[in-house]
């Protein structure tokens, strides 16, 4: 019997979204998320369609087709979405495809930081500007 290792060569995510835990959650149990992931302080939703699974086998390309992220710190077996829905939480730590998965993600949060940083010092600059401006008219 021969047996035969053919690991995905790419994996190719659509969409990515950083959300609350409380939305994320709400989303998946609306939409019929049978699980969520936890890796290194992050929950993760991953959209993944059935022909997802054929072009991995076709190609070794694997497309997730959103992935929506929250920091979560410490991991629980079960997330209480809402009284009496639950939705399981799997530990993925330990697996290749989320550990490239999360680096994915930590650019993601990097990126947005600083692009919060840019719209915060470009509020402050507009900010001083109007009150220079207004501070000129008042003369």
């Amino acid at each position: 019997m021969e047996v035969s290792y053919i690991p995905t060569k790419r994996l190719k995510v659509l969409g990515m979204d950083r959300r609350s835990v409380e939305n994320l959650a709400w989303c998946a149990a609306t939409y019929g998320v049978n699980r969520l992931f936890w890796i290194d302080g992050y929950l993760l939703c991953a959209e993944v369609y059935e022909r997802s699974f054929e072009r991995e086998i076709e190609s070794g390309e694997f497309t997730i087709t959103h992935v929506c992220y929250a920091k979560f710190p410490k991991y629980y077996r079960i997330f209480e979405v809402d009284k009496g829905t639950h939705i399981p939480i799997v530990n993925v730590s330990d697996m290749k495809m989320f550990n490239s998965l999360l680096q994915l993600i930590k650019e993601d949060v990097e990126k947005s930081n600083c692009e919060e940083r840019e719209q915060d010092s470009s509020s402050t600059n507009t900010f001083k500007s109007y009150r220079k401006y207004n501070n000129s008219m008042s003369v």
